[in-house]
């Protein structure tokens, strides 16, 4: 039990030198890219750069000690520090004590209903979020996080909740455009992409060894923040209307203790649900894809345990939500780390980083830090998404496009809510007008197929549907009419056998229409017969009287249904020759 809630006392029983290196080594190369992003997305969230410091040390250290992934690196990430900013500027200004406060609460919110979630295990909440819904939710989110940065880049003030009004706001403001922000934030941003394109190739190609070339790429952002700060310095740039980050905070992170006012909890309980939802899909998508590389496994449950615990600790250590990152887990996993010390390694790291380098970073340009976010979140980014879904699934592809001009036009907690909410009306929609195929007997085999795409025969007198999928209340009455329309239309026909190999549950509602399929079908003197189903469904189908009151039989398999009422057809369909039985596709 305590290895089940406390994983750390499963990979820290075998933790040995090796190991502790091939961690250290991990832990190195995350931190050097972790503190310029950290201060970054900090200033995404509208909060002090040294609070994206400190949501990268207790945070860590928690999720070490909760969490099942091995190379999971959790900390502050672009689409939740947008989405802290979207929930928190509802109740108070950027910059006041009030919206640190509500920062501070709704990490705490979203760390409890993480944990609740967690003890419940209702991690299968998340899977209302499909892929397309995020995809084109993590897509918007890009799109609008990458524009609101300009203004650092340009040096200018601009504002928006929606990609129209940070637009239109940026717009309005080009005549005021600082040519050195501009400078640096150009020149910053040219230089982060070139680095992530290019520098490792080039080192390699230089003869350094892989490994180190890696690092030396992922320490692109260090060498901008570097550069720029000392130039910002040297140039005294800060004095021609270069922004700079200012004093930040030298010291540990801080014990904090956020308010317990009921209304200000009670108005942030959906953003921190939504928050909690989506970082928990991110994390668990790059976990569960990291863990399949090395035959490793994830406990979901146990995840939200670990992201819980992670955001409580950043709700009373003076940071905001975090989640894990899938840019940093990729590094950490690619660096060789083996088990979660390597985040607790990290957090070491961060935590010297604000003793001792913080005062280095008072000329730091937030211009710098603008382009490390533009030139990160630029990489979610994925429009080809819209086309690939659109070729494979139109109804997926109205969801995806929804939530991305929902989340542009309106806002990132509108568009994920539309999101959530469409995919789940397209899956009622589907499932209330399931596919449902008229089978016959291939000849030379004991397999039932459609008629409309293989040859196959068929007796006049049985009319045999295969309905695939499970029956419940959405569907029951589409069921129905589908019968009840073919029997009225050919008199011939006098058994109806339901084929019901893809029918996994049968909801009451779904039970009464069958019964009453049944009932009339048999006042019209025909018998109503199942095969195949399954033994979950027929043990429920055992609780009630229906198989009781049932006009016909419940068959093992379609063939032996068809050869108790047709035993002639079924046996000389069985000994004809096999042949090619596929018909061009039905319309």
């Amino acid at each position: 039990m305590l290895k089940r809630y406390f994983p750390i006392l499963d990979w820290g029983a075998g933790y040995g030198r090796e190991t502790l290196a091939n961690d250290l080594i991990a832990a190195v190369i995350v931190t050097i890219m972790l503190i310029p992003q950290s201060l970054a997305y900090a200033l995404l969230a509208g909060l002090p750069p040294e609070v994206g410091l400190y949501a990268s040390i207790a945070p860590l250290v928690l999720y070490g000690i909760f969490g099942t992934s091995r190379a999971l690196a959790v900390g502050p990430v672009a689409v939740v520090s947008l989405m802290t900013a979207a929930a928190v500027g509802q109740f108070a200004a950027v910059g006041t004590p009030e919206y640190y406060t509500a920062a501070l609460v709704l990490a705490l919110l979203s760390g409890l209903m993480l944990l609740a979630m967690g003890l419940l295990r209702l991690g299968f909440l998340a899977n209302f979020l499909s892929h397309p819904v995020i995809s084109g939710f993590i897509t918007a989110s890009g799109i609008l996080i990458a524009t609101s940065q300009l203004k650092h880049v340009l040096g200018v003030d601009a504002s928006g909740h929606n990609l129209y009004e940070l637009g239109l706001s940026l717009v309005q403001a080009l005549p005021d455009v600082s040519l050195p922000t501009l400078a640096i934030g150009a020149a910053s941003t040219a230089f982060l992409f070139w680095v992530r394109k290019s520098l490792k190739p080039l080192l390699a190609g230089w003869g350094m060894r892989p490994r180190l070339a890696d690092v030396c790429a992922k320490a692109g952002p260090v060498a901008a923040v570097a550069v720029t700060t000392l130039a910002t310095f040297g140039l005294g740039l800060h004095e021609k209307g270069v922004a700079i980050v200012g004093d930040i905070p030298q010291g540990l992170p801080p014990l904090t203790l956020p308010t317990f006012e009921l209304d200000l909890w009670g108005s942030l309980a959906l953003s921190a649900l939504l928050i909690s939802i989506v970082g928990f899909v991110e994390s668990v998508s790059v976990a569960q894809t990291l863990a399949a590389k090395k035959r490793q496994r994830i406990v979901p449950d146990q995840e939200l345990i670990g992201l819980g615990a992670a955001n409580i600790g950043a709700g009373l250590t003076g940071g905001y939500p975090v989640t894990g990152g899938f840019a940093r887990s990729v590094v950490n996993f690619d660096a060789g780390a083996e088990t979660p010390a390597a985040g607790i390694l990290t957090a070491i790291g961060i935590g010297l980083a604000t003793l001792l380098l913080t005062p280095l970073l008072f000329f730091l340009p937030k211009a710098t830090l603008a382009a490390t976010i533009i030139v990160a979140v630029l990489s979610l980014v994925d429009l080809g998404a819209l086309k690939r879904t659109w070729a494979y699934s139109p109804s997926d592809f109205a969801a995806q496009a929804a939530t991305i001009l929902i989340t542009l036009g309106f806002g990132v907690e509108l568009g994920i809510i539309a999101g959530v909410g469409l995919s789940i009306a397209f899956h009622l929609f589907r499932t209330s007008r399931p596919h449902c195929a008229v089978v016959g007997q291939v000849p030379g085999t004991e397999h039932f197929r459609n008629i409309d795409r293989h040859e196959v025969v068929t007796d006049p007198e049985v009319f045999s549907i295969r309905v695939d999928e499970s029956l419940y209340f959405p569907n029951a009455r589409f069921l129905e009419d589908r019968i009840y329309d073919a029997v009225a239309a050919d008199a011939r026909i006098r058994h109806v056998v339901l084929m019901c190999p893809a029918v996994n549950f049968i909801d009451a509602s779904a039970l009464e229409s069958l019964e009453a399929i049944n009932h009339r079908l048999k006042d019209s003197g025909v018998t109503l017969h199942l095969t195949e189903v399954k033994g979950p469904v027929m043990d429920r189908l055992k609780r009630a009287h229906f198989l009781d009151e049932l006009s016909g039989r419940v068959f093992l398999t379609q063939y032996d249904a068809l050869a108790a009422l047709n035993p002639e057809l079924a046996h000389t369909t069985l000994a004809a020759p096999r042949r090619e039985t596929a018909k061009p596709p039905a319309a």
